[in-house]
């Protein structure tokens, strides 16, 4: 009954409840716009080809189906996501950047527009690609093709722009982080349809199976909730300054390094990479003097149940949780900003040695949080051998189990923010989350 209780302390307050309406009628609007189909597609012709696989098959995934229904959403806000993954690396990269981001409010505003401009680049040019190479011909009732690709890649433009400002809207009104919420549902999208095909393939024999998969999945969700909330604290102190006859400073607190630093986006790199051999030795599979190591090469690259292919993209996925990590946290500046403020870690000098010594702590820690990524990365496979599903599968790791967790830690810790300001306990008693309030990052 607590959970009943904890729903009625949540529609107990009125800002909270309108948050979550607003939330639900945005996301709403999104799935629905996954479902209109482009003008000019024959609706019988279009699903009647199925579903798609590779990485139209991930890039669907994330999106809800709405890039195989070839829908107004066709594109979702992947586009954005390119460009605002570019923008993040050049300000690690490009001074001109680095000084943009420093200059607060006026920076990051206009980094904002650089993202929206770049989005509307690369949602052209993938509009056009996408439209070029994955609608076929005979799905087109307009005779003038010319004026359906010009008319499509506009649409597709504005769906993209268009769910990016429901993520805008989601941030600024509802609960949550917008971008991250609609990934998340378009994820969560194709969960009942794989879960009842896994149901209805195991048939009532099965039932014990699916039990089975159902509590290994549970343990592996409260796994990754574990790793992903991990962090390892350096403790900060400040010198006491004397101004007038006020005493500033003398606090301790800590910097929270988190385990897993680098998030998703190894997966997503390393997974894009294993796609490119795929593609490049499937121009050979139908060639009649194709040998034997090429056909294996492409098995292995194809197939995430494979032995080879859960070595390579495990291994892409250490080096990549490393570059990334190493890109997006700078020692040097965190060690800047603690002497700039007059702050130290105790034991350790102010300045390049302090700088040193974050560098050791963090190289230290993202080797198990690489391992844990590339095991998340992984499961899946593991999950296809043991005679699980391949729809089903995707649900035990890699991307999206990743994603699901993140924003759902986010938005229980949003709802928590708001009962304890309105004297509330909180929704879980025994499941307090930690590090996001009671912790100083230095950046």
């Amino acid at each position: 009954m607590k959970i009943w209780t904890n729903i009625k302390s949540i529609f107990a307050i009125d800002e909270l409840k309108d948050r979550i309406l607003y939330t639900i009628g945005f996301i709403l609007i999104f799935r629905l716009g996954s479902y209109i189909m482009l003008p000019g597609l024959d609706y019988n012709v279009v699903h009647a080809a199925g579903d798609v696989e590779g990485l139209f098959g991930l890039i669907d995934n994330f999106l809800g189906g709405a890039f195989s229904n070839k829908a107004i959403f066709g594109l979702g806000i992947m586009p954005y996501i390119t460009a605002s993954i570019v923008i993040q690396l050049l300000q690690v990269a490009v001074p001109y950047f680095q000084r943009l981001q420093k200059e607060g409010e006026s920076g990051t505003k206009k980094i904002n527009q650089m993202t929206r401009v770049l989005t509307l680049v690369v949602c052209t040019f993938q509009s056009i690609g996408y439209i070029t190479a994955y609608v076929n011909p005979s799905e087109i009732l307009v005779e003038n093709q010319l004026l359906f690709q010009v008319s499509s890649v506009i649409i597709l433009t504005t769906g993209t722009f268009f769910c990016v400002w429901l993520g805008d809207k989601i941030t600024e009104k509802g609960i949550g982080n917008g971008i991250s919420m609609l990934i998340m549902i378009g994820i969560l999208s194709r969960l009942p349809a794989s879960f009842i095909a896994e149901v209805l393939d195991k048939k009532v024999e099965g039932m014990l199976f699916v039990a089975l998969e159902m509590a290994v999945l549970y343990f592996i969700f409260m796994g990754v909730v574990l790793i992903t909330q991990a962090t390892r604290h350096i403790p900060v102190s400040y010198a006491k300054q004397v101004v007038g006859n006020k005493v500033y400073g003398g606090q301790r607190n800590y910097i929270p390094m988190k385990v897993n630093a680098a998030g998703v986006m190894p997966i997503i790199f390393a997974q894009s990479l294993m796609f490119l051999p795929s593609m490049l030795l499937g121009q050979f599979q139908n060639d009649e003097n194709t040998n034997q190591t090429i056909l294996y090469l492409q098995k292995t690259f194809s197939s995430p149940a494979n032995f080879g292919y859960m070595v390579f993209l495990g291994v892409l996925i250490i080096l990549f949780t490393y570059f990334y990590t190493a890109m997006t946290i700078n020692p040097n500046k965190i060690a800047d900003d603690l002497k700039r403020n007059g702050g130290f870690v105790p034991g350790v000098k102010p300045g390049q040695p302090t700088a040193d010594y974050i560098d050791n702590v963090l190289s230290k820690i993202t080797l198990p949080g690489a391992i844990y990524t590339a095991l998340i990365a992984i499961l899946p496979g593991v999950a296809m051998i043991f005679g699980v599903g391949g729809k089903f599968a995707q649900f035990f790791g890699g991307t999206s189990l990743l994603i699901m967790v993140g924003v759902v830690i986010d938005t229980i810790s949003q709802i928590k923010s708001y009962l304890q300001m309105s004297h509330y306990d909180g929704m879980m008693k025994t499941g307090k989350l930690k590090g996001k309030s009671s912790s100083l990052a230095v950046a």
